[in-house]
């Protein structure tokens, strides 16, 4: 199996218009994380910090998780109120979940969507935002505040400063960062803290870094004492000089005697060359296309027959079925239309019963488009009975198809549009020569070829089109530009997991997606994290 794609992805919380399930005072919300290991078994991975009194928390705590492009990752984020010091949640009021993918969370970038109660209905008017951004950086800044003289705002007593550290977004500012508490301070010194690059300022030095000082209140009405802006270049200005920088924002806070003093202790390394990840592509807009292609030959075995394998099991399902629903709960994910053009090839269809290797399985050849992947299996199996199975199995109509439409995003100047094509097919390859010039010239534009072999048929020439052992050549010798079809047995994966199958297929298919869009110098239609001329990253 080809090696996985994995990276970590730092998830953000934050929620609107909880429940308020306590009296005198508002809820005390913290968000757990749970993963589904297989079937209805989820397991916890962690959880966020409490925030007290508030119904539209914004979670300072990240969920950091790992990435698998070719898993169908299953989350489930549940909202508590927490009125005790237990760690058990079964005494505390639930205010709401959802359920979703990592998938779905990163091709969005932000997901907003309301909350249920576990009854499925809406938990009233709440709703949840997580946003995704990949972990490419795991350098982190030390620092050390303080404050002088700071404004108070409390009747009784001295004010209780604490700061919020906040990421420019490109809609709003992303919490980051809060320190405690220090109770009746004007010249409060917070402890040291960490924060990572790519939470504050996603490692561009010039981006605007935001920080806000509050006197706490315990009914969550915490008054404002300061705010200011800065980004890491000011910070780091200083420090070629001296290994402290200390930096003083007085006329920013209210009081214009009043002083936040921050010092950092960063070292300073060389400029690293930028080079797009597979979800730089996909959280900067790229939208991965899907067509199947179906294998309607007369080697399939009258549909009819349970020895076919087109028959579909008292069970709805067969080989043909199974790879479409494992390839295709995958790739569903980063496609945002969820339209899917579905063909079959090798059969004769009505009315004129002609041979046809390139037919709608919806018999509509103006559009050809099925509606997610239960669009694709209704139309599979309304198809299946009016056709006649006949053959051969030609390849070349169906991947020139598919080509046709890559070639025309290769007009955009962003990396906007990928195409994935998944093959299911019984038997030996007939066209073959011209199936490899059109994988060689497929190779040249933004796509990728599954094949997926069903039945027990002689597959060797299908390992050939797969190029992991060697570059492949049309017949006029022109060498492929790069490695684009994957091939592997069904059979192989029978007595496997059902995420096995979609697991060997789709790992390659990052690999392709960064080795296309960097062969053509092509970068993400919002890139999700420019980076400055002036940056300057920081040691490890």
């Amino acid at each position: 199996m080809a090696a996985q794609c994995m990276t970590k992805v730092e998830l953000t919380v934050s929620c609107e218009n909880l429940l308020d399930m306590d009296i005198g005072s508002k809820s005390d919300p913290l968000c757990v994380l749970l993963m589904n290991s297989s079937g209805s078994q989820w397991f916890e991975v962690a959880r966020t910090e409490r925030v007290q009194n508030c119904l539209s928390p914004k979670f300072a705590k990240k969920f950091v998780v790992d990435y698998y492009f070719e898993l169908v990752q299953k989350l489930m984020f549940r909202i508590y109120d927490i009125d005790n010091k237990t760690v058990d949640l079964s005494d505390d009021d639930f205010l709401g979940e959802l359920e979703c993918t990592l998938g779905q969370i990163v091709s969005s970038q932000k997901l907003t969507r309301p909350l249920v109660l576990k009854n499925k209905k809406p938990a009233g008017k709440g709703t949840i935002t997580i946003s995704a951004e990949e972990i490419k950086d795991n350098r982190v800044v030390n620092f050390e505040v303080e404050a002088r003289k700071l404004d108070n705002k409390d009747f009784f007593g001295k004010s209780d400063p604490y700061l919020e550290f906040y990421k420019q977004t490109e809609t709003a500012w992303q919490l980051a960062h809060r320190t405690e508490v220090v109770k009746n301070n004007l010249n409060p010194t917070w402890r040291p803290f960490q924060i990572p690059l790519q939470s504050l300022c996603g490692g561009d030095m010039d981006k605007p870094i935001k920080v806000e000082c509050y006197d706490y209140d315990n009914d969550g009405s915490h008054d404002l004492i300061g705010i200011f802006e800065t980004n890491m270049t000011r910070l780091l200005q200083a420090s070629r000089a001296s290994p402290c920088y200390e930096l003083c924002f007085s006329c920013m806070l209210e009081q214009r005697d009043s002083s936040l003093t921050v010092w950092l202790v960063v070292p300073l390394t060389q400029q690293v060359v930028r080079r797009y990840t597979f979800l730089d592509y996909i959280m900067g807009g790229c939208q991965i296309n899907f067509t199947v292609g179906v294998d309607f030959t007369g080697s399939n075995g009258d549909p009819r027959s349970p020895d076919s394998l087109h028959y579909i099991s008292p069970q709805g399902i067969n080989e043909y079925l199974a790879a479409i629903w494992a390839v295709g709960m995958v790739i569903q994910d980063y496609d945002s239309d969820k339209m899917f053009p579905a063909f079959g090839f090798g059969a004769q269809i009505p009315p004129t019963w002609q041979v046809s290797h390139e037919f709608p399985l919806n018999f509509n050849p103006a559009n050809p488009f099925c509606a997610g992947i239960e669009g694709i299996v209704e139309a599979y199996r309304i198809c299946l009975p009016q056709v006649k199975l006949y053959g051969p199995t030609n390849f070349s109509p169906i991947i020139n198809h598919v080509a046709r439409f890559a070639a025309q995003a290769t007009q955009q100047k962003t990396a906007s549009q990928y195409f994935v094509l998944l093959i299911i097919t019984d038997g030996v390859i007939t066209d073959l020569d011209q199936t490899r010039s059109a994988i060689v010239s497929a190779s040249k534009l933004p796509m990728s070829i599954i094949i997926v072999g069903v039945g027990g048929a002689d597959f060797s020439a299908m390992e050939f089109l797969d190029g992991d052992d060697g570059r492949l050549r049309a017949p006029s010798g022109e060498p492929a530009t790069r490695d684009i079809v994957q091939f592997v047995p069904f059979r192989k994966f029978q007595n496997a997991p059902k995420e096995a199958l979609a697991q060997c297929v789709l790992a390659e298919i990052p690999g392709q997606v960064m080795a296309y869009f960097n062969m053509v110098g092509l970068s993400p239609p919002n890139d999700p994290t420019p980076v400055s001329n002036t940056d300057m990253p920081l040691q490890s």
